[in-house]
């Protein structure tokens, strides 16, 4: 083995345990394990997850950074609480930076290629969404809507503005797909993914039609309905449980 693989292999397997601490210690968050308010002890994460300190340690600090986690004033970090407002907030900011997204898209022109494949993931949803009740793809839906969300975020070709959407939904109730589980057990679901699928195609034939006002608009209005199903899913226990996150509200 020479000097270089020999490195290569070493940043390989650091990089795999930063992930893996990163990972670990969200879904410890997510899962209503570690409370709000409550200290992350770094040690007796180490031990929990079987990794060194230092990707835990950076795995803390991402989090901090991320919202969260806050730091305690004498050292190390404590599962950030949030209230109602502040996962209103949340959403309210993706929307408005998607809006902005959109709208640019469409002043400046979005990429062919890129335009084809948000239509390709549009069609892929019309499918699903179509389907009956007993043969429909949650899991597809899912991956799709992310699909759509994660196009729409690149197609004003802003490294800049892609980078603060991803940021803003690492909040685990701010991402596009939070309420999806939840709502999949009330009863107007299906008729909550047809509207949201019919402001899909809205928002793409705007940036296509060049319109960047009505792409905008669009957009925003479609965050808009992730908060009313928040709302849904807020006044019902046992769709608490299944949005990973909700445990950090204080409500």
């Amino acid at each position: 083995m020479t000097a270089r693989s020999g490195e290569s292999r070493q940043r390989g397997s650091l990089a795999s345990q930063s992930l893996k601490a990163l990972l670990g210690v969200r879904e410890l968050i997510y899962s209503g394990e570690v409370r709000p308010g409550e200290r992350m002890s770094e040690l007796a994460l180490v031990d929990r997850l079987g990794l060194s300190r230092t990707p835990v340690r950076a795995a803390l600090a991402r989090l901090a950074q991320e919202g969260l986690l806050e730091a305690l004033p004498g050292g190390g970090h404590a599962v950030r609480a949030f209230s109602d407002s502040d996962v209103v907030d949340a959403i309210e900011l993706r929307g408005v930076l998607e809006g902005t997204a959109a709208r640019l898209a469409a002043e400046r022109g979005a990429a062919p290629e890129a335009m084809t494949a948000l239509r390709v993931v549009l069609e892929d949803l019309d499918g699903i969404v179509g389907a009956t009740p007993e043969r429909m793809d949650f899991e597809a839906y899912v991956a799709c809507n992310e699909r759509f969300h994660d196009l729409l975020s690149g197609l004003a070709g802003s490294d800049l503005l892609r980078r603060e959407i991803e940021r803003v939904v690492t909040l685990p109730f701010a991402s596009p797909s939070a309420f999806v589980e939840a709502q999949a057990a009330l009863p107007v679901f299906r008729d909550v993914m047809r509207q949201a699928q019919a402001q899909h195609w809205a928002i793409a034939e705007a940036i296509e039609g060049r319109e960047g006002a009505r792409a905008e608009a669009l957009a925003r209005e479609h965050a808009r309905l992730a908060r009313r199903n928040l709302h849904a899913v807020l006044r019902n226990e046992r769709l608490v449980r299944r949005v990973p996150g909700l445990s950090l509200i204080a409500r």
